[in-house]
């Protein structure tokens, strides 16, 4: 059962950049009630792609570092990272569907 993993500023380059598959990576925090929104769309996707790329989760209040190195000014924010590079950035609550549609148009980039 693939679920996102949390990941720290220490942990960040081990985990996310020098990942062998793709990563999504949600930036979040408590507080945010749109985080709260689609943290079970990233749950269910994290399953459905289970095998073709990792989903990590960042709280930007434990991890502020991480979050200005990738410019991250409102959340939720969910960067795609492919080679260690971010390829693609979402921002906001989006559906399902439209969230999906865009890592899979990232991950045949």
């Amino acid at each position: 059962m693939a679920k996102p993993f949390a990941v720290t500023d220490a942990e960040f380059d081990e985990k996310v950049i020098k990942a062998d598959k793709p990563v999504l990576v949600d930036f979040w925090a408590e507080w945010c009630v749109p985080c709260k929104i689609i943290a079970p769309i990233v749950d269910e996707l994290a399953e459905e792609m289970d095998g073709q790329m990792e989903f990590a989760k960042v709280d930007v209040d434990s991890s502020p570092i991480t979050a200005v190195t990738y410019g991250i000014r409102s959340i939720p924010a969910l960067l795609i990272f492919k080679g260690g590079k971010p390829v693609e950035q979402i921002i906001g609550a989006i559906p399902k569907g439209q969230l999906k549609k865009k890592i899979e148009e990232a991950l045949a980039a």
